[in-house]
């Protein structure tokens, strides 16, 4: 993964807990150097293992830290330099979700080993869509959840979103049920 996820991983850490115990989550980790580079590509290993220093010395499990990491993550990525990119993709959250492999496309500009997991929406009604969500890295169901409750807040949009099917139950995508507006707030 790139030093930009890496350095947001940093961010959500020392927002909530201080530089000092990300410096702890490093050493746990094995990562000499926390100073990452944004453009520069890092082995996932690196991420999965502050991830899980970070659920041993917090005492959270790891996916409540992926997916506050996700959420994080859409606040992050638009103050980190990439808020014009996020205009484009689209302006509520149901084109926002519908364009994200096009997002990822223009970003792949910039990034180019980027390899983005894809989504796709279906089913939408006018409360409701179903997220195909399909990602090569094994465990981010919880940061796809994240983000997705965070464009929620990026497009004051109510929202609920649970896991419907998934790679766990042996299906080769995870698919999401969003419930958005006045019907999540039921």
């Amino acid at each position: 993964m790139y030093g930009l996820i890496n350095k947001a991983v940093h961010d959500l850490v020392t927002s909530k807990f201080g530089e000092a115990k990300w410096a702890e989550i490093c050493q746990k980790a094995g990562v000499s150097d926390p100073n990452f580079i944004t453009m520069v590509k890092y082995p996932d290993d690196v991420t999965y293992r502050l991830v899980g220093a970070a659920s041993e010395l917090l005492n959270v499990p790891a996916a409540d830290i992926l997916e506050a990491f996700g959420e994080h993550w859409t606040v992050y990525s638009a103050t980190a330099g990439f808020g014009h990119l996020l205009d484009f993709a689209g302006d509520n959250l149901v084109d926002f979700l519908s364009n994200l492999d096009s997002m990822h496309t223009r970003v792949a500009l910039t990034f180019p080993e980027l390899d983005p997991p894809s989504f796709r929406v279906t089913d939408v009604t006018a409360d409701s869509l179903r997220l195909h969500y399909y990602s090569k890295r094994p465990g981010l169901t919880p940061v796809a959840m994240g983000m997705v409750k965070g464009l929620g807040k990026r497009f004051k949009t109510p929202l609920k979103i649970r896991l419907d099917r998934g790679r766990a139950d042996g299906h080769d995508h995870d698919e999401f049920i969003v419930t958005y507006g006045e019907a999540a707030r039921a």
